[in-house]
């Protein structure tokens, strides 16, 4: 039967099983209660284990089977553990997500070189590991999908001490690139999802009403060609794309959720 007749059946997610680190974050939290809703048997993990609960809780009111991982991916042995408990817990490893990592703002001369270095660990470092311990189940499997939280921020700079943010989201997409082309031929497609702005606790600021929200915002809208800031649901669909079917032919990809800011 052609896939004309059925073309829903590209995005079906159902029985799949997702890994995702940095679950009680802004984005972490789209993508669990996402792939929890499409069906897939969700191996949550973050640091804030109060969060995590709360997180695993709105998944399994989903409908969705859970299971907890109170951790960082901060080393190798973390990072194969999380990947090794999705295998042990439900005999697969068909989806990771990595949704964690930091950022820390100063100007070039008041950043410490350390604070440098963190911003590059949590966000670059961090999810090469996880990709790592990922990619031999994968590998076993003949198959899997990949991934990571770039920004439009790896494309573009930024005047107010983005250094390492930007510096850490490029080398995201020098990873997604890379793996992209190593592991194709193994039927694991490597990608990333690359936003602006998108309301969450640490933006909440910006859509208040109030004059200095007004005032950055209209400078967003300026660049941007929807007229309006991101919303979590825009991240859902890329992420749909991205660990389904749908996206077979797609690796090594930066896929911006961005309203249109990088276009102009």
């Amino acid at each position: 039967m052609s896939f004309f007749n059925d073309p829903n059946s590209l995005f079906d997610l159902k029985g799949k099983v997702a890994l995702i680190a940095g679950a009680s974050g802004a984005f972490g939290n789209v993508a669990a209660q996402t792939l929890a809703g499409a069906g897939c048997k969700v191996v949550l993990a973050a640091g804030n284990k109060d969060a995590l609960a709360e997180i695993g809780a709105k998944c399994e009111a989903l409908g969705a089977e859970v299971t907890l991982i109170n951790d960082r991916p901060t080393t190798e042995a973390s990072c194969e553990a999380m990947a090794q408990a999705a295998v042990d817990t439900y005999g697969a490893l068909d989806i990771l997500v990595v949704a964690s990592g930091i950022n820390r703002v100063a100007k070039i001369e008041a950043m410490a070189p350390e604070t440098f270095l963190e911003v590059m660990d949590a966000n670059v470092t961090q999810s090469w590991l996880l990709s790592r311990a990922a990619t031999k189940h994968m590998r076993a499997q003949g198959s899997g999908k990949i991934v990571l939280v770039s920004s439009a921020r790896g494309l573009l700079g930024h005047p107010a001490g983005y250094t390492a943010y930007c510096a850490s989201k490029s080398g995201i997409d020098g990873v997604v690139k890379a793996l992209g082309c190593e592991l194709g031929p193994d039927g694991i497609t490597v990608n990333a999802i690359a936003p602006t702005v998108f309301r969450s606790p640490l933006t909440a600021w910006m859509f208040a009403d109030t004059d200095e929200a007004k005032k950055v915002r209209e400078g967003f809208y300026a660049r941007l060609p929807k007229g309006r800031l991101g919303e979590p649901e825009d991240l859902a669909g890329p992420l749909l794309f991205l660990t389904s079917k749908a996206s077979d032919f797609y690796t090594g990809h930066i896929l911006y959720a961005d309203g249109g800011y990088t276009a102009g």
